[in-house]
């Protein structure tokens, strides 16, 4: 199933929490953190949002930076997905 995001939402798949410290201690999954480096998968078409018009300024294959409380988690035919509004997105990474 492909989930095509609505206006100026963008779907994402988060990269992988860290599960051991830089000298090798395994966290258990409750302390790891929540990755807020995702890829791009999917973006919406933009258009009139609050009056304004929103032009998407990603594209798919894109690695993001997102705030860390953003989106809606989501799991589809296996696979962990969060759905972010553009201005969640805080920077592309190169």
């Amino acid at each position: 199933m492909k989930i095509i995001p609505l206006y100026d939402r963008i779907v994402l798949i988060p990269e992988k929490a860290v599960d051991k410290t830089a000298s090798g201690i395994m966290l258990p999954e409750m302390a790891q953190e929540k990755s807020q480096i995702a890829e791009v998968v999917s973006v919406g078409e933009g258009g009139s949002l609050d009056g304004k018009d929103s032009k998407i300024q990603v594209k798919i294959g894109d690695k993001v930076l997102y705030t860390k409380f953003a989106g809606t988690e989501i799991k589809l035919d296996g696979k962990d997905y969060v759905i972010v509004r553009q201005t969640d997105i805080l920077a592309v990474l190169n």
